[in-house]
């Protein structure tokens, strides 16, 4: 690939080291996402998933191997400019939606805005723009508890999107949802991504989902493969 916004090198990730109870997840492990592609990540439970991708995400840190964004190392920096460089070029979505529930949609979005030095005005645009792209700008001023459960993770997709980031990390997106909701909020979040190009690693599964992906890799012992 010419143009790679997420890269790993011999990502290796082990618990309990050292132990006679050591377990190895991630053994040298290798990955590239490039620039706008969507690439499905499937993987039986407990294969390790969550952790490569908190790993991407610069939320945990491998034992041994690099992780580069858009061609930077990033895995030695301080903690304080890991936390900068993670707000700045990762976005992330969980199985749940965990939107913060005194404050509204669209409040949901402006605020990492916000902490991120973006003014008001630029934040309140922003937000609506995403919510409008996802079908679901009427519910801007509603908090999430008055909102359906694909309202909310539709929100969430906003939210992770908010600061503009180059990589979108998802962790069974749709995991939550009955299966025709689940369809209909793939769609909106396939839409997000290729409309603002960016490039998304998306664990599922839910093996029709991920065959609308540009790749699927599969996580088994440590390793991948497609």
């Amino acid at each position: 690939m010419s143009d790679v916004t997420l890269r790993l090198k011999g990502i290796e990730k082990a618990y309990n080291k050292g132990k006679s109870n050591e377990v190895s997840v991630l053994r040298g492990l290798d990955l590239e996402v490039g620039q706008g592609e969507v690439v499905a990540l499937v993987a039986p439970s407990g294969a390790g998933k969550s952790t490569l991708l908190h790993i991407a995400g610069l939320l945990d840190t491998a034992d041994a191997g690099t992780v580069e964004i858009s061609g930077t190392d990033l895995t030695t920096l301080s903690d304080r400019r890991r936390t900068a460089a993670r707000r700045e070029n990762v976005g992330f979505v969980y199985q749940f939606h965990h939107l913060l529930p005194e404050f509204t949609a669209a409040e949901n979005i402006i605020l990492p805005q916000l902490a991120n030095g973006v003014s008001k005005a630029k934040a309140e645009a922003r937000a609506t723009d995403l919510l409008t792209r996802v079908g679901v700008e009427h519910r801007a001023d509603n908090r999430p508890a008055a909102l359906s459960g694909g309202e909310q993770q539709r929100v969430a997709f906003c939210r992770a999107l908010a600061n503009e980031p180059q990589l979108l990390l998802a962790d069974e997106p749709t995991g939550n949802l009955d299966p025709a909701t689940s369809d209909r909020v793939f769609g909106a979040l396939m839409e997000l991504v290729r409309t603002t190009g960016l490039s998304a690693l998306i664990a599922t599964h839910n093996l029709d989902l991920a065959a609308r992906m540009d790749r699927v890799l599969r996580l088994d012992q440590g390793h991948l493969s497609e």
